[in-house]
């Protein structure tokens, strides 16, 4: 039987197809998250089935996730000598992680089936209220699944996207919490308060956890956050949607080699096409 995002979304609690006041709510109770925390979270956004579904998806191609164990700073740059020695570009973390590229997952998918839903791209660009808002043009990333096992998390980072949609869809057995410190280098780099999360001084810091089926919209270009390390055998993944500003856009041919451990001719042809000058 075809995938079908009716059946997987729940359109009850969220009817993100039918405008009307039941939406309008969500969409209030969304931008007030966003504008308050830069984040919010919908709560039982996949059906039981939506959740199975895409759980079974994440499994048959888990074996195609590019796992990389390495050393990496907020940034995703090179180290650079000429700079002091605490300072936030320097300071390098383990982490060990693993992307399914999109090119994994069929238009006929669960995965797809619910991003290619009619109404799920203006209900998300409608919660963002972003007048320049496109789907990521990446092949390879523009709708992937995080996989994460046993010792595994992810270090404190910023999104190369402005905007990032993820959707739990299972947990580990412990750990994986979310944590973030909201929109703190909308202005600029922001260094002294980088350093503060890194030392576990910030008082920005806030903590999620998440649950199977929860749809979670962050501004993680802006926002540095982190996966808390996991526990058990059972993996986690996390599908994530990616929006930007600007039509065409892809990662660079470094971050991508990063996470996906190869690139397409795309990447090479769009170099440093980027809707600002930030670091990454």
């Amino acid at each position: 039987m075809q995938a079908t995002g009716a059946a997987f979304i729940n359109l009850a609690t969220y009817p993100i197809n039918q405008r009307g006041p039941e939406r309008d709510a969500v969409l209030a109770r969304v931008r007030a998250d966003l504008e308050a925390h830069g984040c919010a979270v919908l709560k039982g956004f996949l059906t039981p089935e939506g959740i199975d579904a895409l759980a079974a998806e994440a499994d048959s191609v888990s074996d195609k996730g590019h796992k990389t164990f390495n050393k990496t700073n907020v940034y995703f740059t090179q180290d650079d000598p000429n700079l002091p020695a605490d300072d936030p570009r320097r300071r390098f973390y383990e982490r060990s992680n693993a992307f399914i590229p999109a090119d994994n997952f069929a238009a006929s998918g669960a995965l797809r089936s619910v991003h290619d839903f009619e109404g799920f791209d203006q209900f998300i660009q409608d919660c963002l209220q972003e007048e320049k808002f496109y789907r990521y043009a990446d092949p390879l990333a523009d709708v992937i699944v995080n996989m994460a096992g046993e010792g595994n998390g992810f270090p404190w980072h910023f999104d190369t996207n402005n905007f990032t949609v993820t959707l739990a869809i299972q947990n580990a057995e412990e750990g994986g919490a979310f944590e973030y410190a909201p929109r703190i280098r909308e202005q600029d780099e922001n260094f002294g308060e980088v350093t503060r999360v890194l030392d576990g001084t910030s008082e920005k810091v806030r903590v999620l956890n998440l649950e199977p089926g929860d749809l979670q919209l962050f501004c993680g270009r802006y926002s540095l956050h982190r996966v808390a390390p996991l526990k058990g055998a059972r993996p986690r993944y996390v599908a994530i949607f990616s929006y930007v500003e600007e039509p065409g856009m892809v990662g660079s041919v470094e971050r991508t080699m990063q996470l996906y451990g190869r690139v397409l001719p795309i990447h090479k042809e769009r170099a440093g096409q980027r809707a600002d000058s930030f670091l990454d």
